[in-house]
């Protein structure tokens, strides 16, 4: 197989396998965009996953208005539409919550945290062939968790065996994935995402953090792109 491949056996393993988890209250829905988005989720590995990146930037999980409804990490619309040139059709969770519908690219609604990372990558590197000839995005876990309300639940906000087993799936399937680009470092969008890196690579690869771009860090909300590329300087990496 070749890495696209490798990538989607392995995310399609673990999704199979995350979907017979059973999840208690607070949580009430669960959206996997891996299933019912799969087609431009398909697109996005196929177009740019290219072993040997310089960096994998790790997210968390989807975002109601980015991954859940476009299949692709941060995946704000406009910028996976028109700069990724990813589009298809999106089906529907088997679950839907109704103050969270899946309406797939015809999603009126913006998530900050992809515009804030997207339109950050178009600016400096133009094309987005240009941005992933050097780097790959990926979300540790791919699943969606919300409360009766529709609020978001992140996963390290679930029980401790919902979480021990969550990582568990997750943590073999971003193992299969690190094996499969062998990227020089990877860098987590955030804490959590560092700290599930560090607990998947130990000390074989270098691992990093980045400042989250989600509007409820007030850092992030002050100069969430100028901090980033001041971080990434500090590793080395030039833009």
């Amino acid at each position: 197989m070749n890495t696209a491949q490798d990538i989607l056996a392995a995310e399609q393993h673990a999704s199979y396998l995350l979907n017979q988890l059973h999840f208690d209250a607070p949580v009430t829905h669960v959206y996997n965009p891996l299933e019912y988005a799969h087609r431009p989720h398909r697109l996005y590995v196929e177009k740019y996953a290219t072993p040997g990146a310089e960096a994998l930037f790790l997210g968390m999980n989807p975002g109601p208005f980015g991954m859940a409804q476009t299949g692709v990490p941060f995946g704000e619309i406009e910028h996976v539409r028109d700069w990724m040139g990813v589009t298809g059709e999106v089906n529907q969770p088997d679950n839907v919550h109704p103050k969270r519908p899946i309406e797939g690219f015809a999603c009126t609604r913006s998530e900050v945290s992809g515009q804030r990372v997207w339109s950050w990558a178009k600016d400096r590197f133009g094309a987005a062939e240009n941005f992933f000839a050097r780097f790959y995005v990926h979300n540790y876990c791919p699943l969606v968790f919300m409360a009766d309300t529709g609020r978001n639940i992140t996963p390290d906000k679930l029980s401790k065996s919902e979480r021990e087993a969550i990582y568990r799936l997750c943590d073999e399937m971003l193992a299969n994935i690190i094996s499969t680009l062998k990227p020089q470092r990877i860098i987590g969008v955030g804490g959590f995402a560092e700290a599930a890196a560090k607990r998947v690579v130990g000390e074989s690869i270098a691992v990093n953090r980045i400042l989250h771009p989600s509007p409820a860090s007030p850092a992030a909300n002050r100069d969430w792109r100028g901090t980033v590329e001041k971080e990434l300087a500090a590793m080395g990496i030039v833009l």
